[in-house]
């Protein structure tokens, strides 16, 4: 009826902190190389989660 008490899935919850990620690494790829580096790793490795997660 209403999407207001839907929980999210855990592939849903890696979805949303990938997506995140991806816009921080973004805005800091204008400041700072590195950090948007480490960020974009951050993300591969929720992305590897999500692709596990995917498979099963």
């Amino acid at each position: 009826m209403f999407g207001f008490f839907k929980k999210k899935s855990p592939l849903e919850k890696l979805q949303l902190e990938y997506k995140k990620l991806l816009a921080e690494a973004h805005k800091l790829s204008k400041i700072d190389r590195k950090k948007s580096d480490q960020k974009m790793a951050e993300a591969n490795e929720i992305l590897n989660k999500i692709d596990d997660l995917s498979e099963v």
